[in-house]
This record gives C-alpha cells, sequence and structure tokens, in this order.
C-alpha cells in the first residue's frame, strides 16, 4: 500500500501577508492530496465562524476524517495539533509535553486504520524552542521501557512527525533516532534547511517511522501559494507500506500514483 503522509505547521493560517485563512490552507493541503496529515499550531474556535475553527473547517473542505489535541487555550479558542486522515482513526490521546515554566505542549497520537486489522501509530508532536524543554520531552517520547513510543501495546508501524524545533543533532534526534529511522532531508531533497518558507535558513520540521514501512520519495511542497499561506511549508513524504497489499481490504483509501513535486 502506498501511503501519502505530510506535516504542516499552519502558524494558525496567518500567512506572510498577515492574513488569516483556513481557506488557502485547504487549497495547499489539496494540492498535495495526502492520506495522512499532521497539522501544527491550530485554532479550534466554535464561536469563530466556520473557518475560524480551523480543525473542522480543514477536515470539511477536504473530506477527511480529524482529531484535535488541545494543548491550551489562545483568546479562548482550542489550540493545538490537529491529525486529518482519508482513513478512520478509531483512537485518539493527546499526551502532555509541558514543562514547567514553558509553553503547553503535546504529543496528538491517533490510531489510523487502514485496514479492518492493520493500524497505523501516528504521533504528531510540537515541541518547545529551549533546549532544555526539548530534553525532557525527549525523554517523555524516547526513553525506554517508559517513554510513550515504547508502549507494549503500540503494535503496528509508528510515524512521528511534526515541528521539533530542532535545528541541530540534538538530544531529540538523538534519541528518536536510535530506534526509529530518520528521513533524511538532505539525501531527499539536496539541503538541510526547510524553515522559513520564503527564504529557508533552519531545518525544523522532521519525520521518523519504524516497522514495515518503506521511504520512495519526499520533497518540500514549495507552491506559490504554500510560501505565502505560512511560515511553514509542507514536508510530504511517500510510503509504502510493504505488510499490506493493495487490495479491497482499505477501508477508505484508495492506492494512487505520486503527485510530481511542484516546479
Amino acid at each position: 500500500m502506498r501511503l501519502r503522509v505530510v506535516t504542516y505547521n499552519i502558524h494558525r493560517a496567518r500567512g506572510l501577508d498577515g492574513r488569516v485563512k483556513a481557506g488557502r490552507i485547504a487549497d495547499v493541503l489539496r494540492e498535495i492530496d495526502a492520506d495522512v496529515i499532521a497539522l501544527q499550531e491550530v485554532i479550534c474556535g466554535a464561536d469563530a465562524g466556520r473557518e475560524g475553527d480551523q480543525g473542522r473547517f480543514l477536515a470539511e473542505e477536504l473530506g477527511l476524517h480529524y482529531q484535535m489535541g488541545e494543548n491550551r487555550k489562545l483568546k479562548g479558542a482550542a489550540y493545538g495539533n490537529v491529525a486529518l486522515s482519508r482513513f478512520p482513526m478509531k483512537v485518539m490521546t493527546n499526551h502532555d509535553l509541558s514543562v514547567e515554566g514553558y509553553e503547553r505542549r503535546g504529543a496528538l497520537h491517533t490510531d489510523v486504520c487502514l485496514t479492518e486489522s492493520d493500524i497505523l501509530h501516528v504521533f504528531n508532536v510540537h515541541l518547545g524552542t529551549a533546549f532544555l524543554e526539548r530534553r525532557h520531552q525527549a525523554r517523555r517520547l524516547s526513553e525506554r521501557h517508559t517513554g510513550l513510543l515504547h508502549n507494549e501495546e503500540l503494535r503496528g508501524p509508528k510515524i512521528v512527525l511534526g515541528d521539533f524545533n530542532e535545528w541541530t543533532q540534538g538530544l531529540v534526534t538523538q534519541m528518536l533516532g536510535s530506534h526509529l529511522k530518520s528521513v533524511d532531508i538532505r539525501k531527499h531533497l539536496g539541503r538541510s534547511k526547510t524553515y522559513p518558507a520564503f527564504m529557508p535558513v533552519l531545518h525544523l520540521d522532521h519525520i521518523y517511522y519504524d516497522g514495515p514501512l518503506e521511504l520512495k520519495a519526499l520533497r518540500l511542497h514549495r507552491t506559490r501559494k504554500a510560501v505565502v499561506a505560512s511560515d511553514h511549508l509542507p514536508l510530504v513524504a511517500e510510503f509504502e507500506h510493504t505488510g499490506i497489499a493493495e487490495r479491497g481490504a482499505v477501508l477508505d483509501g484508495a492506492a494512487r500514483p505520486p503527485v510530481p513535486s511542484p516546479s
């Protein structure tokens, strides 16, 4: 089974032009046509109009399932990470990664049902900006025997992706890389910097994975609209799930040819 996965910090849908336009984010995601989407910095305000509830709005616009992981309130609205999927999601847990004295952070864990019996565990994370903060968060995720990713109940492949706020080979990279495969952007993109969208100087967005997943392609979705829509660019990975043959048991998804990289 071929899977297209994307991580995208949408910056509350505020673009480089200063305008908040969730519809523009929907257009970018429509261009990508991913099966599983991890979004960070999403506002879901029930009283802010249709586009103000950004998670629900994007799910409705794209015809996808969604789950919201609230990390804190922002002007009365839920603020955090959102998972969108072409496939049903049967379990959602928002793990608290907050460190005292810093902004509240979380890891949104969703179980994506690829078939009736095949589960993909997706961890959508947004880590802190301070080095000491990320050290605690890395241990919460990855420490052997006690970390979230070592839960014995997690049967099936895992993808950990999001905005890690780590642009060097720090503790998060070392700990996750010790038992998960890391997507090497330099190998696939020929560059080591992806942020900000207009003129990249840092690498903040990462993807890790394990199990019967083979990385087939990686790209930054750098269209004209994507450059303006947020301060981050979507990072898109194409995986082959070697444990699932292309068969009728796939629930809501369908095999699709790769979308060519934007020129």
